[in-house]
């Protein structure tokens, strides 16, 4: 589907003309500054990376970040510093709509005190929601949807040009994401898509509507990218994707999963591998001895749960049963005893009963999470689940859900206590620690992903003395002191500070250089800023 909307009389408008000079529609003069963009990302690590390529290609237009960073917080407070807005949507949750609307709301008055702002709206609502979001708030220039991220750019410049919407939504896919230029957040750690798309029919879920079935890149690809990722500075991947573990199926390798993390333990400098998500249905015993005998894949996984009850994992179309999902986490645990594992669990789904949700505290309780992801159920329009009878009412979804965020927390507490005195390896992260200036802290990801905020004992601070300190991308080796539900402590004197390939990206980039490498195939343009490439994409954001 392509559409092209006018734009109504009555509202703030798409590239409205109304603004008697350009340049006080936009703070970038072409002639003398680049534009600037903002990019507020809603959703999953899907989408994240999706707005790495969005970023990419805006660069490509000549355009810059607005902020340091490409994914702001406030949307409405970092557009005014931006001529171009990206809200990049998810459609999973009830609020997904309430917060887009939201959003665009408060982004009306300043399209009223600049009318050459330019507000694009992609992702999951925006396949789903389509022409309607024009239709709400019509000051909006851009719509276009999940299989059609490439025609960002286009559909900016006809807005412009037409001084009307440009509403854009395909069917399919019509260029892999991965072939797309990519502006990575991170320059030690990346994304690397493996497949798009879901062939699953869970009855709750919007996903494969909207981002259409799998389709699943070749190994050499991905491995490629990797490697890439790996001469840019990056200590660490994630293999990303709806169903990692089906991975394959598209091109008749059903070990293709395995083969691949094996393959990914022979890149020479890939220190850390993790991937997500995985579905219990598709676990098999070799992706579990992959991941054990594979030195650089981590001792972490994410096992979506989603329910405790036989009975509601029926309902909910989730082809396992609740002793296939304990054994799997069984096995994990005999070959990897270390391995932090964290799930996704909805509460409330249609029909379930104090029964019901009784079996999910029991499987919980048995399986022992470091974090759990929990979600009232919503019903999503569209989804099978939306339209069965027996829905709980809220009260009783909210009680239950208190009662398994307590048991959660517990456990939590529980098994992160029980890591007090242990010697772990932490990835010194960007962003990962709120408090961090206040507490004199930093933080990072130890191997099995738990959060870790680190003291530095004698390590003298100060711009004197940054040769000294761990930067992000270095490896700190330090001893758990305290712990939390949600995070380690360590406070005492680090035991050992590796300074990395990925420090040193890290620092060639804070310093105004450029961090990144060709990637292979990649086209020789260069990005005015940051880094970017075209072709494979280099690096990631968290």
């Amino acid at each position: 589907m392509s559409t092209t909307l006018p734009a109504p009389d009555a509202a703030p408008t798409a590239a409205s003309p109304a603004a008697p000079d350009p340049a006080a529609g936009a703070l970038g003069d072409a002639d003398a500054h680049p534009r600037r963009y903002v990019i507020r990302t809603l959703g999953c690590q899907m989408n994240v990376h999706d707005s790495e390529r969005m970023a990419g290609l805006l660069d490509g237009m000549g355009m810059v970040p607005a902020h340091q960073g490409t994914v702001g917080s406030d949307v409405v407070a970092e557009a005014k510093h931006a001529d171009v807005v990206v809200i990049n949507t998810c459609a999973v949750r009830e609020n997904a709509a309430t917060r887009l609307y939201g959003n665009l709301g408060r982004l009306a008055a300043l399209k009223r005190e600049r009318p050459g702002l330019q507000i694009a709206v992609g992702g999951c609502m925006a396949q789903q929601d389509r022409d309607r979001i024009v239709e709400k708030a019509p000051w909006v220039d851009v719509v276009f949807g999940t299989h059609n991220i490439d025609a960002l750019p286009v559909l900016l410049e006809r807005a412009r040009h037409n001084e009307e919407a440009q509403v854009e939504i395909h069917e399919s896919l019509q260029v892999f994401p991965s072939t797309l230029p990519t502006r990575r957040e991170s320059v030690y750690a990346g994304w690397v898509s493996i497949s798009v798309g879901c062939n699953n029919t869970c009855t709750f879920c919007i996903v494969p509507h909207l981002r259409g079935k799998e389709r699943d890149r070749r190994p050499g690809d991905v491995l490629a990218e990797v490697r890439s990722l790996v001469d840019a500075g990056a200590l660490e991947v994630t293999l990303l994707g709806q169903n990692v573990n089906s991975y394959g199926v598209s091109f008749g390798e059903r070990d293709a999963f395995a083969r691949l993390l094996r393959a990914c333990g022979q890149v020479e400098g890939l220190e850390r591998v993790r991937f997500t998500s995985p579905h219990p249905a598709a676990f098999t015993d070799d992706v579990i001895a992959a991941m054990a005998e594979t030195p650089n894949v981590m001792p972490s996984l994410h096992m979506p749960l989603q329910s405790g009850s036989d009975r509601i994992l029926r309902a909910m179309r989730r082809s396992y049963r609740s002793a296939k999902f304990l054994g799997i986490l069984e096995k994990v645990r005999a070959v990897m005893p270390d391995a932090a594992i964290t799930t996704d669990i909805i509460v409330g789904f249609p029909g379930e009963t104090e029964e019901d949700f009784a079996e999910t505290l029991r499987v919980v309780e048995a399986s022992r999470f470091s974090a759990a992801f929990t979600f009232q159920y919503s019903p999503r329009p569209g989804t099978p689940a939306a339209d069965l009878p027996d829905q709980v009412p809220a009260e009783v979804v909210a009680e239950r859900y208190g009662r398994l965020i307590a048991l959660q927390e517990r456990i939590s507490a529980e098994e992160n206590a029980a890591l007090i005195g242990r010697e772990i390896e932490v990835l010194v992260a960007e962003q990962d620690g709120r408090k961090d200036s206040a507490s004199g802290r930093i933080s990072g990801r130890a191997r099995d992903n738990r959060l870790v905020h680190m003291g530095l004992g004698a390590v003298p601070d100060g711009a004197a003395h940054l040769a000294e300190r761990p930067r992000p991308g270095d490896v700190v080796t330090t001893r758990v002191t305290a712990s939390a539900p949600h995070h380690l402590i360590a406070d005492g004197a680090p035991i050992r500070i590796r300074r990395t390939a990925a420090g040193d990206a890290w620092q060639r980039r804070e310093e105004g250089g450029d961090s990144c490498t060709p990637s292979p195939g990649a086209a020789s343009t260069a990005a005015p800023t940051g880094p970017v490439s075209l072709g494979i994409p280099v690096r990631r954001g968290v």
